[in-house]
């Protein structure tokens, strides 16, 4: 005879799971849904409290075309005729891909309109670097951190990797330079962008006299738009490296030995080894550390802070610091429009690199 599930201890399930759930909404869901209504509203202290009015889209309109523009999304100018021909390029790359995927049989409506909005919003970010970038263009905060995240993300990526290859020889002391390697991870965010605000001051510091032999002399980083970016790229490789490299040295690592001595046998050099050997086992391992770096990346406040604090001007403000600098101003609502703008980018920016980029990189390889 079949037996019948007893609900007999129905209450007590839900009992027990009640104070967990509590917590979870308290620490997760309930902040969201108080930040998307701050991002609605105008919130203004007062005596004995405070005052809040709901005023709609304003403080996004207020970033995308009040007040706040220029400071977001920068000052605007023609294209020149390289941002031309970029975007040529770009409008090719994406029609010849689109018509790849409406032709191919695997075509499905989602995947249609997901692409379409890939498109457009991708070509409005380039769009905006382009003319933010070109002749009396000024780059806004949003432009700012999408240097900071592509081109610190592709240094380390790279540095990492190489450094991982580098230790996994059988090369003399190789056990002493992987703890070396570590030790910027060991340092706080706040006491690197100090240090790297002092290297690159000529006039002071320990390697004042190296640049003074080099002819740079009276000179710092930090008071031009270009160099005081390099200078917090550099900063951040420099301490987020580390992290890379012990991830793809534990991958390196894990590869079995048989398919490595099968590859030598059969006659492989060194390249044609990481091309159709290495790099393809790792792909999976590398595609989830870029991802891991680049949102980590898009939230980066303490070195812009530490080193220039957001200057020359707005140059190396980044969208977290731009809101951290409107909340400390008590303007509430638009830090948190600007914060939900953020996600959206980096929400867009993730899935693209998961759904599109990663599946590539696997067909190529």
């Amino acid at each position: 005879m079949e037996e019948r599930p007893s609900y007999a201890n129905e209450p007590a399930r839900y009992v027990l799971l009640l104070p967990a759930v509590l917590v979870v909404m308290f620490l997760s869901i309930f902040p969201l849904l108080l930040s998307i209504f701050t991002s609605l509203s105008n919130i203004k202290f007062v005596k004995g409290g405070f005052e809040v009015n709901y005023v709609g889209l304003r403080n996004y309109e207020k970033l995308l075309q009040g007040s706040q523009q220029r400071r977001f999304l920068g000052r605007f100018d023609d294209p020149s005729t390289l941002g031309w021909v970029i975007l040529a390029l770009f409008a090719a790359f994406m029609a010849y891909w689109l018509f790849r995927y409406v032709t191919s049989p695997r075509r499905r409506v989602f995947g249609l309109i997901m692409r379409v909005l890939t498109v457009i919003i991708s070509g409005g970010l380039l769009w905006l670097l382009i003319r933010t970038s070109s002749g009396r263009g000024l780059p806004g905060t949003l432009v700012v951190t999408l240097i900071f995240v592509f081109s610190g993300v592709a240094a380390q990526y790279t540095l990492g990797l190489l450094l991982a290859l580098l230790v996994t020889q059988d090369l003399p002391g190789k056990r002493f330079f992987r703890v070396v390697f570590l030790l910027p991870m060991m340092l706080t965010p706040v006491g690197i962008g100090f240090l790297f605000r002092m290297l690159s001051d000529t006039l002071i510091g320990p390697v004042a006299p190296l640049w003074k032999a080099v002819g740079l002399y009276n000179f710092s980083w930090v008071n031009n738009p270009a160099t005081a970016r390099l200078a917090i790229v550099i900063g951040d490789t420099w301490q987020w490296t580390p992290f890379v490299f012990i991830i793809l040295l534990a991958a390196l690592e894990g590869l079995p030995a048989e398919t490595v001595e099968a590859a030598l046998v059969d006659g492989a050099n060194r390249w044609q080894m990481f091309r159709y050997i290495i790099l393809p086992q790792i792909i999976p391992v590398s595609t989830t550390v870029i991802l891991v770096r680049m949102i980590e990346a898009f939230k980066i406040i303490d070195m812009p802070q530490a080193m220039t604090r957001g200057g020359p001007g707005t140059a190396t403000e980044s969208v977290t610091l731009h809101a951290y600098n409107l909340w400390r101003a008590l303007d509430l609502g638009t830090s948190s429009a600007l914060a939900y703008c953020l996600l959206f980018v980096v929400t867009f920016v993730a899935l693209v690199f998961v759904n599109f980029i990663r599946q590539r990189l696997l067909e190529m390889i």
